[in-house]
């Protein structure tokens, strides 16, 4: 079976790929593992260097990078643009800062030397998601390669042309040939693929079930994983909270890429004081996006990446709807081609209602009405997911307490939205996984950490 590209804007098929064969996996594999011999004893200034040209060739290439998202997974081209300048700047940072950050670091023991050094483990396969096509390769990729590893991507089906692309660029930019290198294959090759002695590491972004499925495969083998999975992220607002702030930052983070984020928004709980306000202020800026053909660029709101994903989202807003909450806004299927589906407020959303249960996979928000504080960060931590979360507050002390203290997530913002920065570590705990990307922490999941020590 070919992969498939569908534009989900029209439906049209853009384009079909046909899978590697056995063969051509085990060249790709194998000259991924003898790339990797001459790559890690490259010194880590050489390899940063080709982050510099690496940044230069997307930037050169981001209309054309951003075109190919907005085709192939729906994202508005304005945001495919923003995320392109994101991977570049990413690679200049660890292109400033790997040497530093790898160099070995003396430790004062007994012996006449010991230190720390980091040391590449080998192949590193990631298995990639379609909702940041170029983003989320690039920000495990960087870190995989400046460490002295080499990186086999396994891209979702309905991005391979993203796979492709991103497979040039690091040809153009100068990478040897193995050290970045796809395998255009479906999902039921993962099992064989992991279980090669020259995958040394799995990084894996996607759902949870599926990222338990690898951590499966890969645990029996005794590979290293780390695993950026789901996330219901919870955001709050506190009886002192700049409402129009607030709801303006609650909508973005929201809408961003459709809603088809991990760490977007999703569950919204606000406190009784603030929740008529609140709500009101939210419709608002909720009813400002502008759903469009994503190759526009005053498009915000683009389709979801597939008319299947928007049929579960339908349900899964049917189904709250059906358990008690009111809709406020949207809610429908909209008439016309294409997965568009409209930005939707579900407001009285409750623990066991399945908007609050479950990750809502598009611009869907479920607000929670609380009576307070306590019971709002009750709330918040009562969910599988430990992704993200944010608090709003006029009380800066009081943001930081319960975003530090009290609020169990990876990551948590005060007074604006969560999102990843390549000089802070990025991932979750609980059900939406474990391991870091970026900082010095995404150099360290890929790294040996040796202990040296000279008597």
């Amino acid at each position: 079976m070919p992969l498939r590209s569908i534009n989900p804007a029209t439906s049209a098929v853009i384009a079909e790929y046909p899978e590697h064969g056995q063969e051509e996996i085990g060249q790709r594999i194998a000259n991924a593992a003898a790339t990797f011999q001459t790559w890690r004893r490259k010194p880590v200034a050489e390899r940063a260097a080709l982050l510099i040209s690496l940044a230069d060739t997307l930037r050169s290439g981001r209309e054309q990078h951003a075109r190919l998202m907005a085709l192939e997974m729906g994202k508005p081209i304005s945001q495919g643009l923003a995320e392109i300048d994101k991977c570049a700047d990413t690679c200049d940072y660890y292109a400033r800062n790997a040497e530093r950050l790898l160099a070995p670091r003396g430790v004062t023991t007994e012996a006449s030397a010991s230190k720390i050094t980091f040391e590449p483990l080998g192949v590193v396969l990631a298995i990639m998601p379609w909702n940041f096509p170029f983003w989320q390769v690039i920000r495990c990729a960087a870190t995989a390669l400046v460490a002295g590893n080499t990186v086999l991507l396994k891209h979702a089906s309905n991005v391979t042309g993203c796979a492709r692309a991103l497979e040039s660029v690091f040809k153009q930019s100068g990478f040897p040939s193995g050290a970045f290198s796809i395998l255009q294959v479906s999902s039921s090759q993962m099992e064989m693929i992991i279980a090669q002695p020259a995958i040394q590491a799995v990084t894996f972004t996607g759902s949870t079930p599926a990222g338990s499925a690898v951590a499966a495969v890969a645990g029996r083998h005794l590979k290293k994983t780390v695993l950026e999975l789901g996330g219901s992220d919870a955001y709050i607002v506190l009886d002192d909270a700049e409402l129009p702030l607030a709801a303006e930052v609650c909508a973005l983070s929201r809408l961003i890429n459709s809603g088809q984020s991990c760490v977007a928004a999703k569950r919204f709980i606000v406190v009784e004081q603030a929740h008529t306000e609140f709500t009101r202020l939210f419709i608002d800026a909720m009813k400002k996006a502008k759903p469009g053909d994503p190759l526009d660029s005053t498009t915000t709101l683009g389709p979801l990446a597939r008319l299947d994903l928007r049929d579960q989202l339908q349900l899964q807003v049917d189904r709250t709807i059906e358990q008690g909450a009111k809709l406020l806004l949207g809610g429908c299927i909209p008439a016309g081609p294409g997965a568009y589906y409209p930005p939707t407020v579900l407001d009285g959303v409750r623990l066991g209602m399945t908007a609050f249960d479950e990750e809502t996979f598009g611009p869907v928000a479920a607000i929670v009405p609380v009576k307070d504080e306590s019971e709002a960060i009750r709330l918040a931590n009562t969910s599988p997911f430990g992704l993200g979360a944010a608090v709003f507050t006029r009380d800066i002390a009081r943001g930081e307490r319960i975003a530090r203290m009290e609020l169990e997530a990876g990551n948590v913002f005060v007074n604006t939205q969560v999102r990843s920065d390549p000089r802070l570590p990025f991932g979750g705990i609980k059900q939406s996984g474990y391991g870091r990307e970026l900082a010095e922490f995404g150099l360290m999941e890929f790294s040996n950490i040796k202990t040296l020590y000279v008597k």
